[in-house]
């Protein structure tokens, strides 16, 4: 038996809708080092290079972001200092955002180039030991 034999469903697909999917997609693959591996007129399908799950379905939609995302990711720097994560993220198009987070809070809120929020952690996944955050 595999590890995974008593768990029904699996991570598979994030959804973004965006109105400029291309753009998006584009943001994404650049942000976490992915490709596009399917694209039609709707839905452009990017992931990791060896196509593990969960991938990304950046969906074409009519309107744009209009309030706070109820879903969102939370990104670690991987290999480089958070400060050095955060000027990349930013030359790649990403910028801050205050969604109502005290000002003391460990991570930094950022959006996407269409306003889609997402948080980069303090802590870069090798300062990790034992848990999580």
């Amino acid at each position: 038996m595999g590890e995974n034999d008593d768990m029904p469903s699996r991570l598979a697909v994030i959804a973004i809708d965006a109105v400029q999917p291309r753009l998006i997609a584009d943001f994404w693959c650049s942000v976490l080092g992915w490709q596009v591996v399917g694209e039609d007129a709707e839905v452009i399908t990017i992931a990791a290079s060896d196509r593990s799950w969960p991938m990304i379905d950046v969906a074409a939609v009519p309107e744009g972001k209009v309030i706070k995302n109820r879903l969102h990711f939370d990104l670690r720097a991987d290999g480089v200092s958070t400060a050095e994560e955060l000027d990349r993220l930013l030359a790649l198009g990403a910028r801050r955002v205050d969604v109502g987070q005290p000002s003391d809070v460990s991570w930094i809120v950022l959006a996407d180039p269409e306003g889609n929020e997402f948080c980069l952690l303090s802590r870069p996944v090798q300062e990790l030991q034992d848990g999580f955050r």
